[in-house]
């Protein structure tokens, strides 16, 4: 039995997933901001001398790490639910991200030269400035490859939030297939644009992280 690829239905849904595509590139874009930033102040707190704050930022850490990203949205939209979906969904990835991007950012403050920590220490620099200008802009350096894959992994697991209502572009292909009985054609063109956004992005991550290895 032959399937009749439908051409008709690629052209009508395509603005459909594209305002879809729209949501899912905010959802990354404002999702892989949130990781970043919060990645970056855990990997800090948990070089804190004190347990006080260095223990209950690791069990929150392993906490995120160890649940899976679906039962956290759920759990989220649960407990707030009169918050915007899409507010929501931005928030659990980036938490989510950011309890693995704390561990990058580690990797990257362990790779400082102790040297450089020395040299600050015998210029009496404050641990503000130490880290502000100093650690923080070579360790960040380092990393950006990873948080750029970080994020295209992001971008892919967007269409988790359509289980939170978020009409991103997956929940529109699913939206338009249901209603036309076209779910080849709309879910084909969904993939393509995935394809389209990451790939590229990829590609570029790698460029990176050869031009910084050097």
């Amino acid at each position: 039995m032959s399937y009749d690829w439908d051409w008709g239905a690629v052209r009508d849904s395509l603005p459909l997933l594209w305002h879809g595509f729209l949501t899912t590139l905010l959802a990354t874009v404002l999702g892989t901001a949130v990781a970043a930033v919060l990645g970056l102040l855990v990997a800090v707190a948990g070089r804190v001398p004190a347990r006080l704050v260095t223990v209950p930022v690791r069990a929150v850490t392993e906490f995120v790490r160890s649940t899976p990203l679906l039962v956290q949205l759920v759990g989220a939209y649960a407990v707030f639910n009169t918050v915007d979906p899409l507010t929501i969904g931005v928030a659990v990835l980036g938490i989510h991200y950011a309890s693995y991007l704390s561990e990058v950012y580690r990797a990257g403050i362990d790779a400082v030269p102790k040297g450089q920590w020395e040299a600050c220490r015998a210029l009496s620099m404050s641990p503000r400035r130490t880290w502000q200008a100093v650690i923080l802009p070579q360790a960040v350096r380092k990393v950006l490859p990873a948080l750029g894959n970080y994020g295209i992994s992001m971008f892919k697991e967007t269409p988790f939030l359509a289980v939170i209502t978020v009409q991103e572009m997956v929940a529109k292909a699913r939206e338009y297939g249901a209603d036309h009985f076209t779910y080849a054609e709309t879910f084909t063109l969904a993939g393509l644009f995935f394809l389209a956004a990451s790939y590229p992005t990829s590609l570029l991550m790698r460029k990176l992280e050869k031009r910084l290895g050097h």
